[in-house]
């Protein structure tokens, strides 16, 4: 293909991707009479913060924002935490049974997170969690993906590098911490941006275990604003927008280590 015919398919490929984000940024700034009376449009003619204010002023939406921020970024450091170490362990040290933990935990990427709900539910029960953020951020403290991330990237990292590490008196930790993570910015980045994406938006689990709606996150407190014979959609939108602003920023701060971290991980 020619350069302009790659420019175009390029533009067509964004803009099927970008539409939905414009579109909800329109109706969150639409006023509600024009949504439903057929006044709403690509560019409508009147604009209006009303459905931002309203929110502000009928639900706790800055206290759920809070909420999710919390849980999400203590879920992220946890995650980012224990994979990495384990990552680390799996591709690093030698003991015996490694190969076999290592597709132990690659199994568990084929159970759906439906068929471990009930036993991991009484689980966080009998630890007295339920209704606690911790209910929800001790269960996606670890992820098969990010283990599985980690040890693709540290097995491309030179085992005479640990080795130098090793012979000039570091133990495993602090061979670690100074001479292998300093060298994995890119899968930090990357096992961050995924941990924090999917807690963000996760509602099921929540839902279940926090129980308070004072606790609940942005994804959960979206139920308050579908009614069963209505829906305030301007609403929708402008709390939709709100809780994909962390996202946009997160991605934007790491994305320059994105595609570096995948590559090197071994994703294709």
């Amino acid at each position: 293909m020619s350069r302009p015919m790659r420019f175009v398919v390029c533009v067509l490929v964004c803009a099927v991707f970008v539409f939905p984000l414009v579109a909800m940024l329109v109706v969150a700034f639409t006023p509600r009479e024009l949504i439903f009376d057929g006044g709403a449009g690509l560019w409508p003619d009147r604009w209006t913060t009303a459905n931002f204010t309203g929110l502000a002023e009928t639900f706790p939406v800055w206290r759920w924002f809070g909420n999710a921020l919390v849980i999400a970024t203590l879920t992220t450091l946890l995650a980012v935490a224990v994979n990495l170490a384990a990552g680390y362990a799996l591709a690093k040290l030698r003991f015996r049974g490694r190969g076999l933990v290592f597709i132990v935990v690659l199994s568990t990427l084929m159970v759906p997170t439906q068929a471990i709900m009930m036993p991991q539910f009484e689980l966080v029960a009998r630890m007295g969690l339920i209704g606690f953020f911790w209910a929800v951020i001790l269960p996606s403290a670890s992820t098969a993906l990010g283990v599985f991330l980690a040890r693709q990237f540290f097995l491309s990292i030179p085992v005479e590098l640990v080795e130098a590490a090793r012979i000039d008196g570091c133990n495993h930790w602090t061979a670690f911490l100074r001479v292998v993570l300093p060298l994995a910015k890119p899968l930090v980045a990357v096992m961050s941006l995924l941990a924090f994406m999917t807690q963000w938006n996760d509602f099921l689990w929540p839902l279940i275990t926090l129980r308070d709606p004072d606790l609940y996150t942005l994804p959960v407190a979206m139920s308050y604003l579908q009614g069963q014979f209505d829906a305030d959609y301007g609403g929708l939108m402008a709390m939709a927008l709100v809780s994909c602003v962390p996202l946009l920023v997160v991605f934007v701060v790491l994305q320059r280590y994105f595609v570096a971290g995948f590559a090197r991980s071994g994703i294709r």
